[in-house]
């Protein structure tokens, strides 16, 4: 083999070695890039977004709480003929409820009965014991009544009508009213711009950051939304029975203002 073919050979061997070489390092950089860069190589700045919106739904519950189990004269009614009375008295007393606020523009879909409940009622007795400390024996509790308690919850999109409808619900037979609370419809709409705000204040933290600390952003690692809940503002509990509410004024409502907010969370690769 003459030395020039030798020569050949020697240049080519270097330069397989050396595109050996160049391929390795360039995966190893490729591989240690893909991967998250240790804490040293990124870092993180957060955002928040906040958006004021009106409540455009109200809501609350009333209930219906009929007792009895009693005839006139002050005996015990039969199991059936007790229970049959209750259930009509109650049920005359929703319907006609119900059939108020439907008359008041509110639909179907914003009617709904939450929970029936029909319970015992149950006289105890006090038994002392003697002081000579003989045992006495004491009568179990017994049952003296019944009470059916009938919840449904209503939701008003015309805040114009909610005084008038709180109070026609007592007129019309309700003895419970409670949990009047003002919220937003579409919550995912206003929590959208809330999020929008939020990202961009976290973009514009990192790039004045990065100008500052005089290094250049790199890809998004990523990216994380921390706890949302707007606060719904909740009116005290009324207990008013039809006859408290005889010519009671319609309450004024103020729905007020919710703050809906959004706190981003963005991880940065540093350059």
């Amino acid at each position: 083999m003459s030395e020039s073919v030798k020569n050949y050979l020697g240049i080519a061997a270097a330069a397989i070695l050396l595109i050996f070489a160049y391929a390795a390092i360039s995966y190893v950089n490729s591989y240690s890039q893909s991967i998250e860069p240790s804490a040293f190589r990124s870092f993180t700045v957060s955002g928040e977004g906040k958006i004021t919106a009106i409540p455009d739904v109200a809501q609350f519950t009333f209930s219906i709480i009929t007792e009895g189990g009693k005839d006139p004269e002050g005996k015990q009614a039969s199991y059936g003929a007790g229970i049959a009375k209750l259930q009509k008295e109650n049920t005359e007393k929703g319907n006609k409820i119900i059939g108020f606020i439907k008359s008041q523009s509110v639909e179907d879909k914003d009617i709904k009965t939450q929970n029936y409940n029909l319970e015992p009622r149950y006289q105890y007795f006090n038994c002392y014991q003697p002081m000579d400390g003989k045992s006495k024996s004491c009568p179990p509790p017994e049952i003296v009544g019944y009470t059916i308690r009938q919840t449904v919850s209503i939701k008003v999109r015309d805040f114009a009508k909610i005084g008038d409808i709180l109070a026609g619900v007592v007129e019309n037979g309700a003895n419970f009213v409670s949990q009047l609370s003002f919220e937003i419809d579409d919550i995912d709409k206003i929590k959208n711009q809330a999020r929008e705000e939020a990202i961009k204040k976290a973009k514009e933290k990192a790039e004045s950051i990065a100008k500052a600390g005089d290094f250049r952003l790199g890809k998004l690692l990523s990216i994380e939304e921390e706890g949302f809940a707007p606060t719904p503002y909740y009116l005290k509990n009324m207990e008013l029975s039809p006859m408290d509410a005889g010519g009671l004024p319609s309450p004024t409502i103020e729905p007020g203002s919710q703050e809906v907010t959004v706190n981003i969370v963005l991880k940065y690769e540093i350059k």
